[in-house]
C-alpha cells in the first residue's frame, strides 16, 4: 500500500507542461476564457433531443445556403451540435414532400390494436366490474330478507311493489 502511493506521486511529478489539464495551467483559471466552453459533466440521466419541423426547416435553409462557402456546413453543424447524417436524414424527409415527414414521431412498436378493440376491451372490463358489484348487492339485499324476516317484518316481495 505504502509503495502505491509512493509510484502515484512520483509520476504526478513526472507529468510536463503538456500533460497538464486546463484547470492547472498557469493564466488559464475559472474566469477566463472558459466561458465559452459547454460544461463536461455527464448529466444524471441522458435525453433524445427531439428536433421541431420549423427548426429542422430552418436548418436545412441554413444548409443550402452555406454550401456556398468553404467549410461552412461543418460550422453549422458544429455551432448547431448536430451530426452530417442528421441532415441527411432531413433532407430525404423533405424531398419526400410531406411536411409531416418532418415532425418528430413517437418511437417504439406501433400499437396492433384498432380504437375500436380498445374500447371494447374497456367496455368488457367495464361490464365485469359492473356485474360484480350486482351480484355483492343482491347478497346484501338477500341478508337483508332474512333478517327482515328473523325480526318478525318480512319485506315486500318484487311481486307486490306499490303502484303509482
Amino acid at each position: 500500500m505504502k509503495n502505491t502511493k509512493t509510484y502515484s506521486s512520483a509520476l504526478a511529478a513526472e507529468r510536463n507542461e503538456a500533460e497538464r489539464s486546463e484547470a492547472e495551467l498557469p493564466g488559464v483559471g475559472a474566469g477566463q476564457g472558459g466561458a465559452g466552453r459547454p460544461n463536461p459533466e455527464v448529466v444524471a440521466r441522458a435525453r433524445r433531443r427531439i428536433f421541431t419541423a420549423e427548426y429542422k426547416q430552418r436548418v436545412l435553409a441554413e444548409a443550402d445556403k452555406a454550401k456556398e462557402e468553404s467549410g461552412g456546413i461543418g460550422a453549422l453543424l458544429r455551432r448547431e451540435g448536430l451530426y452530417s447524417s442528421h441532415l441527411v436524414t432531413w433532407r430525404h424527409e423533405r424531398a419526400a414532400g410531406i411536411l409531416h415527414a418532418l415532425t418528430p414521431q413517437k418511437r417504439g412498436p406501433q400499437s396492433k390494436r384498432s380504437p375500436l378493440d380498445e374500447e371494447n376491451q374497456k367496455l368488457r372490463r367495464e361490464n365485469q366490474h359492473l356485474g360484480e358489484e350486482l351480484r355483492k348487492a343482491e347478497i346484501v339485499i338477500d341478508i337483508q330478507k332474512k333478517v327482515a324476516a328473523l325480526l318478525g317484518r318480512p319485506l315486500g316481495s318484487p311481486d307486490r311493489e306499490p303502484q303509482l
